[in-house]
């Protein structure tokens, strides 16, 4: 038996070192074959996406007249949100048979497309036309496959819509309730180029064009005018291009959007944000179960960045409350620009919006002014509803005549009774501007997932330096108390207000954990200088993330 092992092994030996050789050749066969795929300059698609890498990018670009490409990182989770929505758009704009086509690109992957074009967050989105890879154009549509849809078409064919006379232009005046029309002696002359750029980027809206002199006739016009037409309040707005300074895209456009809403705006349900490339865009005083990163948003209300909003809050179900808007109505005409006047129903979709002003219905009616660059709030000292006493309050904030409106919440009666003390707008400067104390202050808002991770770490801190007279630890709800001189952008912000004279203030923007707090806290507010780590390369953040985790 012994003998017969010996020869089996001697039989099979050279054939099991056969097949490990020949399961080498084949490793080496799939590796060399993957290495020509990634060499190759084919163009390989997933969902009607393209799937573009260094080898096949300038291929593509030569293919494609207009192409849309997403740089994007596989463990972003705004490009895994954005991944269904952009194959959809691709089908779509695929099945039309439009020149335009969506390619993808792994930044992490391809790092010298990424550097090539500034990659710096994801997903970032970069439109290549005529080849073209020196100019390429940000994506500014939303991000959705509608959007995405909507911004490539306006680009892959013409932007606004010839009206060739008066019929073919009725009937486009009358198609839609808002609708622009811009009309040139000259098509190709500069101000009509910079109104088809206009039409480009304004994707929710329609546009049309007009040369013909009996068209100019047919609305009352003589020299180059654009003209909003409108379903509602005026009917017709004109802006008539000045002909030294020509056309400016930035004007008109903001004109559009301020003249584009109705005088007097309801908060409702169909004014929520819709999601806009690398960031999301939030209304200062519009709630949200988690804050989004800085604001951008396309919806009407927000979008159109008029810099204070002025709400009437009322019960709709009250009569005597809703003829209230006839006043509010009144006082907008002389404000269209500057002031956004809004109508909030306290007993429909507004009760959201109630705390944030530190509110309840029973508070319905009344007014309150604020200022979207800071978030201020302004309220009349006695509520007067009529339209000359809602243009003279309005006036006098706009003119620093009126001081903002602070919430603030009763402090509580064991408010330094645990390591952590709880301040309020009432009692923060007594405690944050104490000269013996080094005061670090947490503000947050009790349902910011971000605050609720660092909840413990800032309990352990506080606990570990309980003993030091010199130094507070401090929280303050953000949300139910409002400060003077400190605006509050984002959750959780950290500040830190040293002993000594002066109102002296650091923001901390370090990691969050106990050991970083406790040596910004022991270098007196400062993070001592570490040692460079070398060959440490940084992941660019996802959008309205930092690298630093500021929340």
């Amino acid at each position: 038996l012994v003998w017969l092992l010996v020869l089996s092994l001697a039989w099979l030996g050279p054939a099991l070192g056969d097949e490990d050789k020949e399961e080498e050749v084949v490793e080496e066969e799939e590796k060399e074959k993957k290495e020509d795929e990634v060499l190759s300059d084919e163009i390989k698609e997933e969902d009607n996406v393209l799937v573009l890498h260094e080898h096949n990018f300038a291929r593509a670009l030569s293919e494609h007249q207009l192409l849309l490409v997403e740089f994007y990182a596989p463990w972003c989770g705004h490009c895994q949100q954005l991944a269904p929505a952009f194959a959809q758009a691709a089908t779509e704009l695929r099945n039309e048979s439009s020149p335009a086509r969506l390619g993808k690109v792994d930044a992490t992957a391809q790092t010298a497309l990424a550097t090539e074009f500034g990659i710096t967050s994801y997903p970032t989105l970069k439109l290549f036309r005529d080849g073209n890879r020196t100019h390429p154009l940000a994506y500014t549509g939303r991000l959705d496959s509608q959007g995405i849809v909507r911004w490539m078409q306006r680009r892959a064919g013409p932007s606004a819509t010839l009206l060739q006379d008066t019929d073919t232009a009725a009937t486009f005046v009358n198609s839609q309730d808002l609708v622009v029309v811009g009309f040139f002696k000259d098509l190709r002359g500069e101000a009509a180029q910079a109104f088809f750029e206009v039409a480009a980027e304004m994707v929710d809206m329609t546009f049309g064009v007009a040369e013909a002199a009996e068209l100019f006739q047919a609305y009352g016009l003589s020299a180059d005018t654009v003209c909003l037409f409108k379903k509602f309040d005026e009917r017709q707005t004109n802006f008539p291009v000045d002909p030294s300074r020509g056309l400016d895209t930035a004007e008109l456009t903001r004109l559009l959007r301020i003249h584009s809403l109705q005088l007097v705006m309801e908060f409702t349900n169909e004014v929520q944000p819709v999601p806009s490339p690398a960031t999301v865009l939030q209304g200062p005083w519009l709630p949200c179960p988690h804050p989004p990163p800085p604001p951008q948003t396309s919806n009407q209300i927000f979008g159109a960045k008029i810099p204070h909003h002025m709400l009437l809050f009322l019960n709709k179900s009250s009569s005597d409350q809703l003829s209230l808007r006839d006043g509010f109505r009144a006082a907008a005409g002389g404000f269209r620009g500057e002031v956004l006047f809004v109508v909030v129903d306290v007993t429909g979709h507004g009760a959201d919006v109630l705390p944030f002003f530190g509110m309840t219905p029973a508070d319905a009616p009344t007014l309150r002014l604020v200022k979207m660059e800071n978030n201020r709030k302004y309220q009349m000292e006695q509520d007067n509803f009529s339209d000359s006493g809602i243009r003279t309050f309005i006036q006098a904030v706009l003119d620093g005549k009126v001081k903002p409106h602070l919430l603030s919440a009763e402090p509580p009666e064991d408010w330094d009774a645990r390591p952590v003390k709880v301040l309020v707008g009432k009692t923060f400067e007594q405690v944050a501007f104490d000269e013996t104390k080094n005061v670090f202050v947490k503000f947050y808002a009790p349902w910011c997932p971000h605050c609720q991770a660092m909840a413990a770490a800032w309990e352990e801190l506080a606990e570990r330096y309980k003993d030091r007279k010199d130094i507070v630890i401090a929280e303050m709800d953000s949300t139910a108390n409002e400060l003077e001189n400190i605006t509050i952008h984002g959750f959780p912000t950290l500040h830190y207000f040293p002993a000594g004279p002066g109102r002296k203030m650091v923001e901390y923007k370090s990691t969050r954990d106990v050991e970083t707090f406790s040596k910004f806290l022991d270098n007196g507010g400062t993070l001592p200088v570490e040692p460079p780590v070398s060959e440490v390369r940084e992941q660019p953040p996802c959008p309205g993330q930092s690298p630093a985790p500021a929340g």
